[in-house]
């Protein structure tokens, strides 16, 4: 097993693995370079492109695992939502009601406007370096129904939350969740070392709203994976969450839970880590501050992970607790590799 896939299966005795969420991205100068010559959908869905894209930062900054560059929405894309990139993405319509949920093609049948990604993730696993992880991703269903909704994850998603009274949610869930679970089942099929499903949504939910609402239907869509892949790893990470949602969240049969940077990772791995591996989860503001405070910053927190036994760290996989910032310097993201190698016993 590469360093990834130990810490994966919570036995990773050496230094944690380390990767970010959009580390290739607008951050990055190669990801701009190939932005200059090619649309952001051009990108996503020309497999060599994707994979170009995915490899960037690996050869440039040698992360121990490269994620999938595509994006959430193309489910809904899937579905006859429409989607277009200005430079944000921009659905076609918006399920505002009821009704809506009759314009909306779902199901397994769907899946053949994804095989995109499946042909980016063999294109990337064969070119991936040994030791290399690899992981694939898509969105939660409540995520997913957000965006439906609202059109993005912007104000308060009023209409989006009263979706899930109205049956909305669930007409939603019922044409999403066969396409989604064969979407995962075809990443991992193609490569993966493990499926991320993206619930950055999640924490705008009150935690007894998430855990009656959503939790349900995360459920059958794990249970619908572990149906065809029995024992697949699967990452889950919620975004603004925190105990009263982990409540819920820690009976998800899932093998990694990633977390943002609102509460210290000890914290977070004394209530979800016992059984599971845990990825995070830096402010990724931080790397917008001056190297010598991020170093000091940095240092301090990788001291305090030291601390923790090595059992309690062996499925820690380490990274920011949301995506780099299109800001960030490239000199930060070397600064906090180096960081990390040296603090942990190997050289960079």
């Amino acid at each position: 097993m590469n360093r990834f896939q130990q810490a994966l299966a919570r036995c990773n005795r050496g230094r944690p693995p380390v990767w970010f969420m959009r580390q290739a991205g607008r951050y990055h100068a190669h990801y701009q370079a190939l932005k200059g010559r090619h649309s952001f959908m051009e990108l996503c869905k020309a497999p060599e492109l994707a994979c170009e894209v995915t490899l960037g930062p690996i050869d440039d900054f040698g992360f121990d695992a490269a994620i999938l560059f595509s994006d959430l929405l193309f489910p809904l894309e899937a579905m006859g939502m429409g989607l277009a990139y200005e430079p944000g993405p921009v659905m076609g319509w918006h399920l505002r009601e009821t009704a809506d949920l009759a314009r909306l093609a779902g199901g397994e049948g769907r899946l053949g406007e994804l095989q995109f990604q499946a042909d980016a993730m063999r294109l990337i696993r064969a070119a991936l370096p040994a030791g290399k992880g690899l992981l694939g991703f898509v969105g939660g269903p409540w995520t997913l129904f957000a965006y439906a909704v609202e059109g993005s994850h912007k104000g308060s998603l009023e209409s989006a939350i009263a979706g899930l009274a109205d049956g909305r949610f669930e007409g939603f869930c019922e044409r999403l969740l066969p396409l989604l679970a064969a979407n995962m089942v075809l990443q991992y099929e193609a490569g993966a070392d493990t499926v991320a499903v993206m619930d950055t949504c999640a924490g705008d939910l009150p935690p007894g709203m998430f855990g009656r609402s959503v939790m349900p239907w995360l459920r059958r869509l794990f249970d619908a994976v572990h149906e065809r892949l029995p024992g697949a790893p699967i990452t889950y990470y919620s975004k603004h969450t925190g105990p009263a949602h982990w409540h819920w969240i820690e009976t998800l049969p899932a093998a990694c839970f990633g977390v943002d940077w609102l509460h210290p990772l000890p914290q977070v791995m004394a209530q979800l880590g016992q059984r599971r591996a845990i990825q995070g989860n830096v402010d990724p503001h931080w790397l917008l501050l001056p190297p010598d405070e991020l170093e000091t910053r940095l240092r301090a927190w990788f001291a305090e992970m030291k601390k923790l036994e090595p059992d309690q760290r062996a499925g820690w996989i380490c990274g920011l607790g949301h995506g780099v910032l299109p800001q960030t310097p490239e000199s930060n993201v070397r600064l906090f590799l180096a960081l990390q190698a040296e603090s942990f016993g190997e050289a960079s």
